[in-house]
């Protein structure tokens, strides 16, 4: 059955593809992306693969009220499906990083998000039905060095999504998550990216080497996998009428999560392990 999916953060990376790939499949699909230039190149995509007519693409910065103030207002009554996708990160030892950007990690993946989730189940719940379902991360229930900004925002959102689950139990509106493992889109290295605009072994008291390390794991070609089957993954999980609460991708990274979380019991915090190296 057709749905109208309203998805953010189709600029680029996953959103991208998720946005041409449900309109592929009869969908019709507001895609949303930060910046004109993006709004462009969409619009040209979706012409070139004859989608035009099952894609509208508009603008929405996460930074700007009145743009999510227009999106709640012109979509939510005619919306069966909210896929807030948009996010940013930061990298860099939290000891360090300017408490101003990791502030704006938690502005764009958290409260803009929330706002938006807010209008859109306001609709939903006046109506009866809907689905609410943002990308998350296994991030939001893993911890990675040196990428607290972001692992930080997502553990917000899981708190966030796992209630708005409970909460909103009985109104028929869905709420479930997306959790993508590490894919080769770009936006792994565009974090690292910041993290050269302010750090500086010189002058920062922590070492360089593990950082660095932790980036060629992280913004690297080994650990990165093909973003294809998360394209694909999204496009059949966002519409399906009934799935799981939390959906990881690719399903390996389950078990690695829930060995971790288990490990974090067994932490021993001591004089003698902060000198370890």
């Amino acid at each position: 059955m057709s749905k109208t999916i309203l998805i953010t953060g189709a600029g680029s990376g996953l959103g991208h593809g998720v946005a041409l790939g449900l309109a592929k499949k009869g969908h019709q699909v507001i895609a949303t992306c930060e910046n004109w230039p993006q709004v462009t190149q969409l619009r040209s995509d979706a012409d070139a693969g004859n989608l035009s007519g099952n894609l509208t693409v508009e603008k929405l910065d996460y930074r700007s009220s009145d743009d999510i103030a227009h999106i709640i207002e012109k979509y939510a009554a005619e919306v069966d499906i909210f896929a807030p996708n948009a996010a940013t990160g930061e990298t860099g030892p939290i000891a360090e990083i300017d408490v101003d950007r990791v502030r704006h990690v938690f502005e764009v993946n958290v409260f803009r998000t929330l706002e938006l989730i807010q209008g859109f189940a306001k609709a939903f719940v006046a109506r009866g039905h809907g689905k609410i379902i943002p990308t998350s991360s296994i991030a939001g229930f893993f911890t990675f060095n040196y990428l607290a900004p972001y692992c930080a925002s997502k553990h917000a959102l899981e708190a966030v999504m796992q209630t708005l689950y409970n909460e909103l139990k009985g109104t028929g509106v869905q709420v479930a998550t997306i959790n993508p493992g590490p894919f080769r889109t770009g936006f792994n290295d565009r974090m690292y990216d910041t993290l050269d605009q302010w750090y500086d072994p010189e002058t920062n008291f922590t070492e360089e080497k593990p950082i660095r390390k932790v980036q060629q794991l992280f913004a690297g070609p080994d650990l990165q996998l093909d973003p294809e089957s998360m394209i694909e993954f999204m496009i059949e999980r966002i519409p399906e009428e009934e799935h799981p609460f939390r959906n990881v991708h690719p399903a390996g990274a389950i078990e690695d999560t829930n060995a971790y979380q288990k490990s974090i019991y067994e932490w021993v915090s001591s004089p003698e392990q902060a000198k370890e190296k």
